[in-house]
């Protein structure tokens, strides 16, 4: 099953388009806490309310050997314990040729993920050894939910924000595998991508923490059908004080506005 069905599924299954981001930062993780079995609280207070979950990398990465462990340890109780719910492995990887087929083997033989984040910037032979793996699912940022991000991406070419013509210049890839990010922060520019790629799923961040609007990002994202988008949530779930009752609440919040 590839990462479109197997996120089609989960999201019938679940009744949902949250997924969680396990940004687990050791500082922040209460008591004697692994980052692993932190994980596995979260993941078994919220399994039924997601569709997806994405570990970022750069928080495992951070504590060496160690954090790679709890990592393979946590892709691992998923994949035992709820195989139907897809894993984005958030590595947002960039470079040539070369060496992105080194980074795609890790993330989709060694990692195993289903999906992976990555910068378009280099162009197209940056990104084809990820697209090689046509059972996984590629998301290419376009448009970050940072307060910065419009330094660069906003910059006018050709009478258009520089983020804009990469959109389209993506578009005429047409590539089966290949997803979009853009962040919930900007609900204008959410709109204009689903304008864009109608039948594509776009995984956006930026509720919760960094206070995306919840109403104009739904609207804007969703297909025809209330579907085909990821609404990432990270900090505000997994360190608040009751994790499950937060997923559930931003979960429904969501499905109050998908209607199309």
């Amino acid at each position: 099953m590839d990462f479109q069905q197997k996120f089609s599924k989960i999201v019938q299954k679940n009744n949902s388009l949250l997924c969680i981001g396990l940004d687990s930062e050791v500082e922040k993780i209460p008591g004697n806490l692994s980052l692993f079995e932190f994980n596995k609280k979260i993941i078994d207070q919220s399994f039924d309310l997601v569709c997806a979950y994405k570990p970022n990398i750069a928080f495992y990465e951070a504590e060496g050997i160690k954090g790679f462990r709890e990592l393979e340890k946590t892709i691992r109780y998923l994949k035992n314990n709820h195989p139907q719910i897809p894993i984005i492995l958030d590595s947002k990887r960039a470079d040539i040729a070369n060496t992105a087929k080194m980074y795609a083997k890790s993330v989709f033989e060694y990692w195993a993920a289903d999906a992976t984040t990555v910068y378009p910037h280099l162009g197209l032979d940056s990104l084809q050894p990820f697209f090689n793996y046509q059972d996984k699912s590629v998301f290419l940022l376009i448009k970050t939910s940072n307060p910065d991000a419009k330094t660069f991406q906003d910059l006018k070419s050709e009478g258009q924000p520089y983020w804009l013509n990469v959109a389209h210049e993506i578009k005429k890839w047409n590539i089966d595998n290949l997803g979009i990010f853009v962040g919930a922060t900007y609900p204008q520019d959410l709109k204009n991508v689903r304008k864009l790629f109608p039948n594509k799923i776009i995984l956006s961040a930026g509720f919760g923490a960094q206070k995306g609007k919840i109403k104009e990002a739904v609207k804007a994202g969703v297909d025809k059908n209330g579907s085909g988008v990821i609404f990432n949530a990270s900090r505000s779930i997994i360190f608040s004080d009751n994790p499950r009752l937060e997923a559930q609440k931003l979960r429904d919040e969501i499905n109050k506005y998908r209607a199309v």
